[in-house]
């Protein structure tokens, strides 16, 4: 009986922090290259370097593409420096990077360790395949990333 009940419990803790590695636009990102911002409006506070993008957001670095209602970007506290350090969008948050997609309700972007992390009701499609789940983290520079949270995914059998 007690060995039925570590099967159990093995098995409630599996499910409730459910994970799955999943690689994400099969190509290097280079986190160097700028990065394009459009918008319908732009808020700015030089005082904290953060821009705040509204409208139609549109964020492109390379193979990378982000669109959102809202976009906050924070510059490097470095003086003297325009960069961008983070990236954080909310707001029906679609991410592509080749063939691949990833949608949720909140993206944070960091750019000098080419981190995405999604949040949300995450939804990946990479082809025929989709995996859902409540949060996806990145690295973009390798493509590999991992799904967490309760995941969800449909596996088809081939025919004979």
């Amino acid at each position: 009986m007690r060995f039925f009940w570590i099967i159990v419990v093995i098995c409630l803790t599996t499910s409730a922090s459910a994970q799955v590695n999943i690689g994400f636009g099969g190509e290097a990102h280079d986190a160097n290259q700028p990065v394009e911002i459009s918008a319908d409006s732009l808020e700015l506070d030089r005082a904290s370097g953060r821009a705040t993008f509204s409208g139609n957001v549109l964020i492109v670095q390379g193979n990378l593409r982000m669109t959102a209602g809202a976009v906050e970007v924070i510059y490097s506290a470095q003086e003297d420096s325009q960069s961008v350090s983070t990236v954080i969008a909310t707001g029906g948050v679609l991410v592509t990077r080749g063939e691949d997609a990833a949608e949720g309700e909140r993206a944070e972007y960091t750019v000098a360790s080419a981190e995405l992390l999604i949040q949300g009701n995450v939804m990946i499609t990479q082809g025929p395949t989709s995996i859902a789940g409540d949060g996806l983290t990145v690295d973009l520079e390798t493509g590999s990333g991992t799904i967490t949270g309760r995941v969800r995914t449909v596996l088809e059998s081939s025919d004979p």
